[in-house]
């Protein structure tokens, strides 16, 4: 009973000598040299063994370290975590917590270097991955990202089964799979995992498939065995002759050739009197004077012979340039290079639909510009210059409506019937005002307009200001439908979309379906019968351009949405509607969207391909639809009746 009391008794001091020497400070002791002078090479025994530990009390400390708080008390070499309070200094007990007096002078600071604290925090991503706090994990999760450190493969796998949030779950086992791609222990699991990521259009992810797909340029011979041979290169198609030659010259398989500025500096060294190599320096004028005299230097060996050209392209026939693949193993570059020729083909396609619905989205916000104006110039034949600053007053009225109105969604509500009651009121007054007494004189009518636009312009000047205003969409407008790493359209576009289709169907009734509709096209096609039936023409042009003003007066609420509300908005809308109304066929819907359709096209695809010259794709665009007009004068879709007399 004795003996089993002993032994109870020693295994009870061991295990108390077990934990206490499990103490922070008893591990900072162990390592205090490497603790105070710390070096990106000595940093990572500490490290390790302070993860290995497993004490709760090693976060806050790595925090601190790599914060530079902790501190070296200098009587006895332990080490706090120093708290500074205004002018009052405390030290705290990395193990208790305990608060001590501070002494001015009796503690030193440590100072680690930029490279010790990114180790210090590569080791603290490990405790954060698995934190309670979702924002350390996440903030841990991109902190491996960034690094893509082998270190960090297995506490990353390690965490990936308690996540318990299921956005951060799915980012870290495609991470891991990013990280066993690159760093997994066999060909196999790299192959798996490349695989897994041929689905994944993500730029880390093609990041990744291009670190192993990396390559160095080797020259030799002939291409030895066992290599992993990525391409060989051929002489004058995928490099110079002289490109090559100076891939011989660096793998010291060929001499060096002489520089021009080697051959002066060797001429003026070699200078006797007033000749050099037996050649007046009078005569060395040119490179091939002075490559003679050089030569001659040569013959007499004082100084080293020039490579003949014949030598050097001998040189470069003799010899084999490849590029030779990092990676040793062909199976694993093999399943790269298809998962990123896969994920090629991906891109280019996502990329072709993302322009496609960037043009779509282009074209129905001058479909909505353009609409109001397609009606008034079409059965009227009026050259509206101020058709722009109706579109300009729409996104006005939707701006002082929203600070009435501080409900976004509500204040749209209001503000799309508001705008086409005030752009309706405003055409139907310039219309009777000035238009009515212009018919038939179209220079006059032009004149006319563009210096009301120019009134409205500084009239919007003196009550809004100069700067640009906003008009704020509603939350769920916020952000884009994201359909992949590449496809992406914001929901502003999607609701300017929509918004384009229901105007059209609202407006092919309105001409189809109503008794104003039936009135406008037969004014359209032949005013004076109109007239003969008993249709008003004056009242119909009376209402055409209000109806018109007050299309473009809710094209200008949606258009605010999307772009700068000032001023000039509608100078920067007012080519484009014009040619999108001539270039679709004069006074048509269908035409409308046609040449909607072909222009917001048409310019994306310049964009396209000169992406960095916007100005250039406009002249472009301009120049193209001038040689359409030139081949079909009366637009896409020609309009019946009266344009056909004209």
């Amino acid at each position: 009973m004795l003996r089993l009391l002993s032994l109870a008794v020693s295994f009870w001091l061991f295990l108390c000598t077990a934990l206490q020497a499990q103490s922070l400070q008893d591990i900072l002791q162990t390592h205090a040299d490497e603790v105070q002078k710390p070096s990106r090479n000595s940093v990572g025994v500490v490290l390790d063994d302070l993860v290995a530990s497993g004490l709760p009390q090693v976060v806050p400390f790595l925090e601190g370290w790599r914060d530079r708080e902790i501190v070296q008390r200098s009587p006895d070499g332990q080490f706090f975590r120093l708290i500074e309070e205004g002018d009052v200094a405390r030290l705290e007990d990395l193990d208790s917590g305990e608060m001590i007096e501070a002494d001015a002078g009796a503690f030193k600071d440590l100072r680690p270097n930029g490279g010790v604290r990114r180790a210090i925090g590569n080791a603290l991503v490990q405790f954060q991955l698995s934190d309670p706090d979702i924002a350390k994990r996440r903030a841990a999760v991109d902190a491996i990202a960034r690094s893509m450190d082998v270190s960090q493969l297995g506490p990353l796998q390690a965490s990936v089964e308690g996540e318990t949030d299921a956005e951060l779950l799915k980012k870290k086992q495609r991470l891991a799979g990013m990280l066993v791609a690159t760093f997994g222990e066999t060909p196999e699991a790299r192959i798996e995992a490349i695989d897994a990521l041929s689905g994944d259009l993500s730029v880390d992810v093609r990041a990744v498939l291009n670190t192993v797909l990396a390559t160095t340029t080797k020259v030799g011979v002939a291409i030895p065995e066992g290599v992993n041979l990525a391409e060989t290169l051929e002489v004058g198609a995928d490099l110079s002759a002289d490109e090559a030659y100076a891939r011989l010259v660096e793998a010291e398989l060929a001499p060096a050739p002489v520089t021009p500025a080697q051959i002066r500096a060797a001429l003026v060294a070699n200078i006797e009197g007033d000749t050099v190599g037996g050649v007046a320096v009078s005569a060395l004028g040119s490179d091939v004077a002075r490559a003679q005299a050089y030569d001659r230097l040569a013959a007499t060996g004082s100084v080293a012979a020039r490579v003949p050209d014949a030598n050097k392209a001998e040189a470069v026939a003799d010899h084999v340039f490849y590029l030779e693949y990092a990676e040793p193993d062909p199976a694993i570059t093999d399943a790269a290079r298809e998962a990123l020729n896969d994920i090629e083909s991906r891109v280019a396609l996502s990329q072709t639909v993302d322009l496609g619905l960037d043009a779509l989205s282009l074209a129905s916000i001058y479909f909505l510009a353009a609409i109001g104006l397609a009606i008034t110039f079409g059965v009227m034949g009026v050259i509206n210059m101020a058709h722009g600053e109706f579109i300009m007053m729409g996104a006005y009225t939707g701006f002082v409506v929203q600070q009435f109105v501080p409900d976004y969604t509500l204040s749209i509500i209001i503000a799309l019937p508001l705008a086409f009651a005030v752009t309706f009121g405003a055409g139907v007054a310039m219309e009777r005002l000035v238009i009515r007494h212009l018919y038939h004189r179209p220079l006059e009518t032009l004149l006319a307009t563009f210096g009301i636009s120019i009134a409205l312009q500084q009239l919007a000047k003196n009550i809004f200001g100069t700067q640009a205003r906003p008009l704020t969409s509603p939350e769920w407008l916020d952000g884009a439908l994201v359909f992949n790493d590449v496809i992406a359209i914001s929901y502003i576009r999607i609701a300017i979309f929509v918004l384009a289709v229901l105007f059209l169907i609202l407006i092919l009734f309105v001409l189809k379906r109503t008794r104003l509709g039936l009135e406008v096209r037969a004014v359209t096609q032949n005013p004076g019968m109109a007239a003969s039936m008993g249709i008003n023409p004056d009242r119909i042009n009376m209402l055409t351009f209000g109806l018109g003003s007050g299309i473009a007066g809710i094209a200008g609420v949606a258009i605010g949405l999307y772009a700068k509300v000032t001023s000039e908005m509608g100078a920067d809308y007012i080519v484009q509607s014009f040619m999108t109304v001539v270039v679709g066929g004069v006074g048509n819907v269908w035409g409308t969207l046609a040449g909607a359709s072909l222009i917001g096209f048409l310019q994306k695809g310049i964009e396209w391909l000169n992406p960095s010259n916007t100005l250039a794709a406009q002249t472009y665009m301009i120049l193209f639809i001038i040689l359409f007009i030139q081949f079909r004068p009366k637009g896409i879709v020609a309009l019946k009746g009266r344009a056909a007399a004209d």
